[in-house]
């Protein structure tokens, strides 16, 4: 079994707070994590109808069942709960009583504000990163492995075809259960909108353009598009907000949050076809882009992912705003290293009056420090940064 980096972080949490909440995709490995965290607390589904249905009936006396506490899976399709663990928790001085999963993080956010708020810690949990994969000894010499294959716990550790399991991802999760909140009655065209989707990995959101090649409007779009950044399908990384020129562009750019999920999306079979695909540099800045968010939540902060790209064409794939500086990263998938690929971090370097770390990552083998403090680094060191 691969060790999750949250683990220490959600004992912790659980030392601190009365209850905790774990959110993250389907089968991302929440359930697992926190029965290995919490491994006397009796373990609760409520996807099992018959548990769901008896919550519904008697919450008081569903709840009364575990006065030690519980793990609570799936908890977003109960609401009608919060409010009685609310009268709970406030009547507790326990620690961690309750650890919440969901897979919807809009409806668990939004029950917690209402409900829950000060009485819950809050953790993100998504698929395996490349720290996690290269600690558990899977860290592969190619990363077209790590892209087509993604970072499912489930996937990986018990060595399913990713064309097989990604597949019964999307019949079973996505087009079953995310359809549903919704209401989403034509099937076909939720799915045409999820390749349209892989198929702009990488690229700044056109709403207008997206929903005409759909079929849809612009606010169906829309609704579709949140859905599923709150169910962990897709992240939305948003642009740099400091306004240099007046002139920045201002919508997010469009990635999945495993790239796995997305080269089934876009029919790729093999690992080996990434490498002469149309979409070899989206799926390689996007296995950047999901890994630098992965090490972020797994250390217990808050992203803080951006892009910055000005009308004119000038383009910053990736920044990291931290108080004392701006990390900007160009993302390159081709293996030899060439001059116009620094082109960006110059360029944003001299407009900026912040102090910044350059680093270009790319799908070589060769680190380099240049002498204007640029670092060259190899894919691999996702692991770290």
């Amino acid at each position: 079994m691969i060790q999750r980096k949250s683990a220490e972080r959600l004992i912790k949490l659980a030392a601190s707070f009365r209850s905790v909440a774990v959110v993250g995709p389907r089968q991302s490995g929440k359930t697992t994590l926190c029965r290995k965290c919490f491994p006397s607390k009796p373990y609760v589904s409520l996807e099992n109808p018959d548990t769901l249905a008896f919550s519904l009936a008697d919450p008081r006396g569903f709840l009364g069942q575990y006065p030690q506490g519980a793990i609570l899976d799936e908890v977003q399709k109960a609401p009608h709960l919060f409010s009685y663990i609310q009268q709970i928790l406030d009547e507790t001085k326990k620690r961690g009583l309750f650890i919440l999963t969901g897979s919807n993080n809009f409806l668990l956010q939004e029950n917690i504000t209402q409900t829950l708020a000060g009485r819950v810690a809050y953790m993100q949990l998504l698929p395996l990163s490349l720290q996690e994969l290269q600690e558990g000894k899977q860290l592969k010499a190619n990363y077209t492995w790590h892209i087509f294959n993604g970072g499912y716990p489930e996937q990986i550790t018990r060595k399913i075809a990713a064309t097989d399991w990604y597949h019964a991802y999307i019949n079973t999760y996505i087009e079953r259960d995310v359809r549903q909140l919704k209401n989403i009655s034509n099937l076909a065209t939720f799915s045409r909108f999820l390749k349209l989707c892989a198929g702009r990995t990488g690229q700044i959101l056109n709403l207008a353009n997206l929903g005409n090649d759909c079929g849809i409007d612009a606010k169906t779009a829309a609704a579709w598009l949140s859905l599923l950044e709150s169910s962990y399908i897709i992240y939305l990384l948003k642009p740099y907000y400091e306004n240099y020129n007046k002139r920045n562009i201002k919508s997010p750019k469009l990635y999945f949050v495993d790239t796995g999920l997305a080269c089934a999306l876009l029919g790729i079979t093999e690992a080996k076809q990434i490498s002469t695909h149309a979409a070899k540099g989206a799926l390689f800045e996007n296995l950047a882009v999901s890994n630098l968010l992965k090490n972020r939540f797994n250390a217990g902060k808050e992203s803080n992912l951006y892009y910055w790209r000005d009308k004119t064409g000038n383009e910053i794939d990736i920044l990291l705003d931290d108080v004392k500086q701006i990390t900007t990263v160009e993302i390159k998938a081709g293996e030899t290293i060439a001059a116009d690929y620094f082109k960006g971090l110059h360029y944003f370097d001299k407009i900026t009056t912040k102090k910044t770390n350059s680093i270009l990552l790319y799908g070589g083998k060769e680190e380099q420090k240049r002498s204007d403090g640029t670092r060259v680094c190899s894919w691999p060191a996702l692991v770290n940064l």
